[in-house]
């Protein structure tokens, strides 16, 4: 029996394992990544698991090929507005050029935000450039204010 792409694509957490699958040449697609040793993959992995449900990275992992073909993360605000609500924050979202078109990042997106609802934010936002606009209306997300960014050497 012939497997959908929803079982050959399963959202889940990231796992130590994950480097050796590619993780960092995908997020190499995104944005600057330059090599991360085993050593700094692992000391990270153990600093983002200690913070639980507060910072979450989402894979899929093709079954074939054993890659991971499309990642994202939610990391949790918490505020002393609204009550001391939370916030979401969808970051570092990218699929893997070999596998667009397949919904994998509208299914990340989905896992990410269903996670930050779960946990009890009362909304989630992410930045975006121009480009992923259209994206990102399509998973209900919409334009709110300008981003503004200061980078530091």
């Amino acid at each position: 029996m012939q497997k959908s792409e929803e079982e050959k694509y399963g959202v889940r957490k990231l796992q130590i394992s994950d480097k050796g699958k590619g993780f960092i040449d995908l997020l190499q697609q995104l944005s600057v990544c330059d090599s991360v040793s085993d050593k700094e993959f692992e000391d990270r992995f153990r600093d983002l698991a200690a913070l639980g449900d507060d910072h979450v990275i989402s894979v899929i992992e093709d079954e074939a090929s054993g890659r991971i073909v499309a990642t994202g993360s939610v990391f949790i605000e918490k505020k002393f507005l609204r009550n001391c609500g939370k916030v979401g924050h969808i970051e570092d979202v990218v699929v893997d050029s070999t596998v667009q078109g397949k919904q994998l990042g509208k299914r990340i997106v989905n896992f990410l935000t269903e996670h930050a609802r779960s946990v009890g934010c009362y909304k989630v936002i992410l930045d975006c450039s121009v480009d992923n606009k259209a994206f990102y209306e399509k998973c209900g997300f919409q334009q709110k204010s300008v981003q503004m960014a200061m980078y530091f050497a």
